[in-house]
């Protein structure tokens, strides 16, 4: 499947001056699949999996000289490891530390040797032994975007139609509503790579569902391997907890039982850490940039991905196939965190994606806006809106006071393109137009 991080790898293995690459993210989201797909335009491609064969490890544990390194792997693999023709894949590296920084003198040392690595977990590994400042590089990567899974469903002409539509220009009902219906497939069956791969191969929800089902268990079977022992029944509580609160600011003092705010935030940031839970920091927004004026008291939280947060909540996923548009109106708050997955997926992979949105607290004024995103010197409030009806005060409320940094606002719904003063409406299966200047696929 073509996925959007293909593009950058490409750049990242012509580009004379890079660095050694790790690609970081949450498990089973494709990063293997990537670099074996990347694998195919080299002359040879030798994977490494450290989980696999823990005896590799002891080739970094001597020494970090890269010469010996590629001459050891290649006398126990049989693989020419060649400058150049080669592409050196570690994969499961965080369970090899000496490797990740041996990376660093591949750099230095080996220049033309093509090593890229990968690793679930990989943050709490790095968080110990660091990553050498200006040696080695990293690419992010998501669950697929509904974009990727478009392309992915032999779809590719309507790929090119949302991301070059003319915001003014209202696409015609028959495209609207097939893209609609793609939406809502997607919509159903989340975008982790294995659960597409089988929608589009079966057709068939409850196999999507069991496989979602298997990914959330995994996830779970994770926790001892990040968190002390007394720490995993508040890993798995909030784990749990996160889909119940989409679309509403986190408090640890709501959640259900005799909880202590001292017990379960340090939970939260190991998920967060682990990739599987994205924080939504809340700004003021006077500027850029918008982590400036975030307060950390206030944010709200999604979970890695719209599909296994419903396997988690035990939802029926049929209605996203049978009604799409009913669905997005009665599931707001699972639309308002497929715009934050999307909003992830489209950033450039070479930094963390980060959410923000906007809440003011006044008498009989309260306001919020779902996200903000900063393009240019610019910063667009969005707002996720469901139905025919809503004023769509707090973004007017929001273009009011911050005149300076935002011209426009944007709707996300289940309504065509359109544009009236200063509201740009979008479907809400176009947010990667948002961002078409900087997407390949």
């Amino acid at each position: 499947m073509k996925r959007l991080i293909d593009f950058h790898l490409q750049n990242w293995k012509n580009d004379p001056d890079r660095k050694s690459l790790l690609l970081r993210g949450a498990r089973q989201v494709g990063k293997t699949y990537s670099c074996r797909e990347l694998g195919r335009s080299f002359d040879n491609f030798v994977e490494i999996n450290f989980e696999i064969y823990p005896q590799m490890i002891e080739i970094f544990n001597r020494d970090l000289d890269p010469q010996r390194i590629i001459r050891d792997l290649g006398l126990v693999t049989g693989a020419d490891i060649v400058q150049g023709k080669t592409l050196l894949f570690f994969d499961e590296i965080q369970e090899a530390p000496k490797a990740i920084q041996s990376l660093r003198y591949f750099h230095e040392l080996l220049p033309e040797l093509h090593v890229i690595a990968a690793g679930s977990l990989l943050d709490f590994v790095l968080g110990n032994i660091g990553i050498p400042v200006g040696r080695v590089a990293s690419f992010y990567m998501y669950p697929m975007s509904f974009l990727e899974f478009v392309a992915a469903s032999d779809n590719k002409a309507i790929v090119e139609l949302i991301m070059q539509n003319d915001p003014a220009e209202a696409l015609s009902e028959p495209i609207h509503n097939k893209l609609l219906a793609l939406l809502g497939e997607y919509l159903a069956v989340g975008g982790m790579p294995e659960v597409i791969q089988s929608w589009i191969r079966r057709d068939d929800l409850k196999k999507c569902a069991g496989i979602q089902a298997m990914l959330v268990d995994a996830y779970r079977q994770d926790f001892s391997k990040y968190c002390k022992k007394f720490q995993v029944k508040y890993i798995d509580l909030i784990f749990d907890e996160i889909p119940r609160w989409l679309g509403r600011k986190f408090q640890f003092s709501k959640i259900p039982g005799n909880w202590r705010k001292r017990e379960l935030a340090p939970a939260l940031e190991l998920l967060k850490k682990a990739s599987v839970a994205h924080e939504v920091k809340h700004t003021s927004a006077n500027g850029l940039p918008l982590g400036g004026e975030a307060n950390p008291n206030r944010f709200k939280v999604i979970f890695l991905d719209i599909g296994l947060a419903q396997a988690i909540l035990g939802l029926d996923l049929a209605e996203w196939i049978l009604k799409p548009e009913a669905a997005i109106v009665n599931r707001g708050a699972l639309a308002e965190a497929f715009v934050g997955q999307e909003i992830l997926a489209y950033s450039p992979p070479h930094k963390q994606g980060s959410l923000f949105y906007w809440h003011r607290e006044a008498h009989a004024s309260n306001a919020e806006v779902d996200y903000l995103l900063a393009q240019g010197q610019d910063i667009l409030p969005i707002e996720v809106k469901s139905g025919a009806t809503g004023s769509l005060r707090s973004l007017h409320l929001f273009l009011k006071e911050k005149t300076s940094v935002s011209p426009h606002g944007i709707r996300f719904s289940e309504h065509n393109f359109s544009v009236y003063d200063k509201i740009h409406s979008y479907p809400l299966y176009s947010l990667a137009n948002l961002f078409r200047d900087g997407l390949e696929l």
